[in-house]
C-alpha cells in the first residue's frame, strides 16, 4: 500500500511539475543530498536456505516396524517417531533377568559358605584347601554374575532402541520406511528437519574470499523482492580442481523461509572505500549521457554531467563536478531544464 501511495505521489508531482514548466513557473521537485559514504563493489551469488538440524533417523535394532509418524508431524526432542516390534527382545531380557537372579543366588551361597569355612579354620576344623576351593568358586560366581548382568543391560538397551526418538525438535519431512516393513540395523526410517534453525549456504569464487569475513552482515534477496540481511557465521575456504569456490554460511534468525528456498547473496568483491554517492532516483538518463540536477542557492536547477560507479541499495557512486552536501533533485527531474526555477516539496 505504501508503494502505491508513493507512486501516486510521484505521478502527481510529475504532473504538477510539467504544468508549471509549461506556464513558465517554478517546477515542484523533491530533493536529496549528495554524501560521502563507505562502499565496496559487490556481486550476487546464489544461495540456498537449509536447516542446521536435518537428519535421517535409522533403526538401531532389527525388527518389524509397527508405527511410523506421519509426514508433516511436529515433534519435540525425545518424542517417539517410530516403533519397532520388541517381543523377542522383551523375552530375551526376561530370560537374562532370571539368569542374573540365579547367578546372584549362587554367589550369595558361596560367600556365606566361605565365611563359615573361615570361622571353622580359626579352630582348625576346616582345611586350607577347602577354603581356597570355596573362594575360587565364589570368584567364578562373581564373574558369571557380571557377565549375565552385562548381557541383561545390553538387552535392555536394545529394548529401548526399539523406539526411535527425535534428537531435536522439528518436522517429519519424509517417511523412508512404512509400518509393517521389516528393517535391519542402520535402515533409514524417517527424515527430520528443524524449520526454526535455519542458515543460508552460498558459494562464491575463491578470488573474493579475502573480502568476506565472519561477522559481516550481507544483504539477501529471497523471492522477487524480499530483502533482508544475515550475519556470516563461518567460511569454508576449500575449493577443488573443478570448482574454484569457497562456502559461505549465514545465520538466519527470526526469519521464516522454507528449507530449500533459493536466495541471492550480495558479497563484496573489493575493499571498502569512501565514495561520493547520491540517491539512484537523482540520475537522469538521456541520449547524451547521465546527469543529475543540483539545486543552487537561488533555487535553480543546474544540470551536472556525471559518471556512475559502485552502488549499494538506494545509493550509487557518482563522479563529476559535484560536492558533498549538494542538493540533488530526486523527483520531478525528468522534465527539468538547466537553469529552471524549482520549488522544493515534501516527500
Amino acid at each position: 500500500m505504501k508503494t502505491v501511495f508513493k507512486a501516486l505521489a510521484a505521478a502527481s508531482l510529475l504532473a504538477a511539475g510539467a504544468a508549471q514548466a509549461q506556464w513558465g513557473g517554478a517546477s515542484l521537485v523533491e530533493i536529496g543530498e549528495a554524501r560521502l559514504t563507505a562502499m565496496a563493489p559487490t556481486m550476487q551469488v546464489a544461495g540456498t536456505v537449509v536447516s542446521r538440524s536435518d537428519a535421517f533417523l535409522s533403526a538401531e535394532v532389527e525388527g518389524r516396524l509397527i508405527r511410523v509418524a506421519d509426514v508433516g508431524s511436529r515433534v519435540e526432542e525425545g518424542d517417539v517417531v517410530a516403533v519397532i516390534e520388541d517381543v523377542g527382545l522383551r523375552l530375551r531380557a526376561q530370560e537374562l533377568a532370571a539368569e542374573v537372579a540365579r547367578a546372584r543366588a549362587r554367589l550369595n551361597f558361596l560367600e556365606a559358605d566361605l565365611s563359615r569355612f573361615e570361622r571353622l579354620a580359626e579352630t582348625n576344623l576346616a582345611a586350607v584347601s577347602q577354603i581356597e576351593q570355596t573362594r575360587s568358586e565364589r570368584d567364578v560366581a562373581a564373574s558369571d554374575l557380571a557377565v549375565v548382568s552385562s548381557r541383561l543391560s545390553q538387552a535392555e538397551d536394545q529394548l529401548q532402541r526399539t523406539s526411535i526418538r527425535a534428537p531435536f525438535p522439528g518436522v517429519i519431512a519424509e517417511r523412508v520406511a512404512q509400518a509393517g516393513e521389516r528393517v535391519a540395523s542402520g535402515t533409514r526410517v524417517v527424515r527430520m528437519v528443524n524449520p526454526d534453525r535455519l542458515e543460508v549456504v552460498a558459494r562464491a569464487p575463491l578470488n573474493y574470499y579475502r573480502y568476506v569475513r565472519p561477522g559481516d552482515e550481507l544483504a539477501l534477496v529471497a523471492g522477487l523482492d524480499d530483502s533482508l540481511s544475515a550475519e556470516v557465521r563461518t567460511l569454508v575456504s576449500v575449493g577443488d580442481e573443478s570448482r574454484h569456490v569457497f562456502e559461505i554460511r549465514l545465520d538466519l534468525e527470526n526469519v521464516f523461509l522454507p528449507v530449500g528456498q533459493t536466495v541471492r547473496v550480495t558479497i563484496p568483491t573489493a575493499d571498502v572505500r569512501e565514495v561520493l554517492a547520491v540517491p539512484r532516483d537523482a540520475l537522469v538518463l538521456r541520449g547524451d549521457g547521465i546527469a543529475v540536477f543540483v539545486v543552487d542557492a537561488e533555487n535553480k536547477a543546474q544540470r551536472i554531467r556525471v559518471t556512475t560507479g559502485i552502488g549499494e541499495g538506494e545509493w550509487i557512486e557518482v563522479r563529476g563536478p559535484i560536492q558533498p552536501g549538494d542538493k540533488v533533485v530526486t523527483r520531478g527531474n525528468e522534465r527539468l531544464r538547466p537553469g529552471q526555477d524549482v520549488s522544493v516539496g515534501n516527500s
